[in-house]
């Protein structure tokens, strides 16, 4: 096929220097049957080539795939399925029925997706030295024991590997944040020479001059507790660690996805970890080498693990009310009415909140509360005090939650 370039040629021989078809024939070395039907055309306008009509090998799967797009329509836009967790699952679903490339899924579910959402903006991957790492708050649905919590993960990614594990919360504390760590951590039996965070309050009290950051007491420990250095991003400079930017929305994707149910946090954060590991398990999108063995080289510049353990808790004193009750973050625990108005120590970390009297006794202990509960009430210790006030029993919250048959009975009591 001749280039425009030569059929103009071709034409402007015969249109202004008036060859006949023979004399261009020779002149261009092109044959009579060419020249001929390059001088026949009177529409220059390039045609539209029409598809051909074939069936496509996706065809039997797109109910099903757009089923599940469907599905993911009210869940949160960051915890919708992707290309790459619809292929998975067609393969499982179908076994060995299911032929379709990787790609081709890739394909549809683009095409599917712009029309119900709209295209996505890419981001740009950061690289830094082995055995640092990067840590930031992702967010994410999930249910436990039936309930929803609007939650939180941390993701701790190490850019030289591109490795990367999660763990899961129900809140974005500084407790959350140092039992995520601490989890990472004793899982790989090593700990990042280094670690890069944004500015986050819960562990950054103020910026100070020259770059320097003055940080939260208890973060400070926990550093010096493993060892580890801390940068911090400029302000609004979330890009200077982008890498774990980019991990946050994969491991979202792809362990989050579609919103998980669980019967329990701590178990379902050990699982995390398994798979985490498990997808280090495939090859460096650069360097050709699989992530497990990059990540391995990393482990041998990092640090040990210190003897013990870190401690986590946020300690602090509170006063109780008249009911016995102390205030957390907005939220009230229970103690027991013979602690009314008196001070008490609180211990909070991750998932308990724990009442301890002055002489650091526990009083009780309480699940910590997130989302919209604002209260946690341990009626144990105050069962004596309603015995004494029988009438005062119908009032309380302790007195609903009982049985039918055994709230009719009581009612019934003179």
């Amino acid at each position: 096929m001749l280039t425009m370039v030569d059929i103009k040629y071709i034409k402007d021989l015969y249109d202004k220097k008036g060859l006949s078809l023979n004399e261009i024939a020779r002149t261009t070395g092109h044959c009579f049957r060419t020249v001929r039907k390059y001088i026949d055309v009177d529409d220059w306008s390039k045609p539209v080539k029409s598809k051909r009509n074939r069936a496509s090998q996706i065809e039997p799967y797109k109910a099903e795939i757009n089923k599940w797009l469907e599905e993911d329509v009210n869940a949160p836009r960051k915890q919708r399925r992707t290309a790459k967790k619809i292929h998975k699952e067609l393969k499982k679903k179908f076994k060995d029925e299911f032929d379709l490339s990787y790609r081709t899924v890739v394909r549809y579910v683009s095409s599917r997706k712009k029309l119900m959402y709209g295209d996505k903006e890419g981001s740009i991957p950061l690289e830094h030295p082995g055995g640092e790492a990067q840590a930031d708050f992702g967010q994410a649905e999930f249910y436990e024991n039936g309930m929803w919590f609007n939650g939180y993960y941390v993701t701790v990614s190490f850019p030289y590997s591109n490795g990367g594990y999660i763990q899961l919360f129900k809140g974005a504390n500084m407790e959350c944040l140092l039992e995520g760590l601490k989890n990472i951590f004793e899982h790989i039996g090593r700990v990042p020479t280094c670690i890069w965070f944004d500015n986050d309050a819960t562990i950054v009290k103020k910026i100070l001059a020259h770059g320097k950051r003055e940080v939260t007491e208890g973060f400070l420990r926990f550093r010096m507790h493993y060892g580890f250095e801390t940068n911090f991003c400029n302000p609004d400079s979330g890009n200077e660690k982008g890498h774990v930017e980019n991990k946050v929305g994969y491991t979202r994707r792809n362990f989050l996805t579609p919103v998980p149910r669980f019967n329990n946090i701590k178990q379902f954060n050990e699982q995390l970890l398994q798979l985490c590991d498990e997808d280090m398990q495939r090859e460096h999108y650069e360097k050709g080498i699989y992530i497990y063995d990059l990540f391995k080289r990393e482990l041998k510049g990092m640090n040990r693990l210190p003897a013990n353990p870190f401690v986590i808790g946020r300690l602090v004193k509170a006063k109780a009310n008249k009911y016995g009750m102390v205030n957390l973050d907005n939220k009230r625990y229970s103690s027991s009415p013979r602690h009314a108005q008196r001070e008490l120590w609180i211990k909070a970390d991750a998932f308990t909140v724990t009442i301890m009297d002055e002489e650091y006794n526990m009083v009780q202990k309480h699940e910590r509360l997130y989302g919209n509960r604002k209260e946690s009430m341990e009626w144990g210790p105050y069962l004596n005090l309603i015995s004494k006030r029988p009438t005062a029993l119908k009032y309380t919250e302790f007195f609903q939650k009982l049985p039918d048959t055994l709230r009719n009975y009581l009612s019934g009591c003179g």
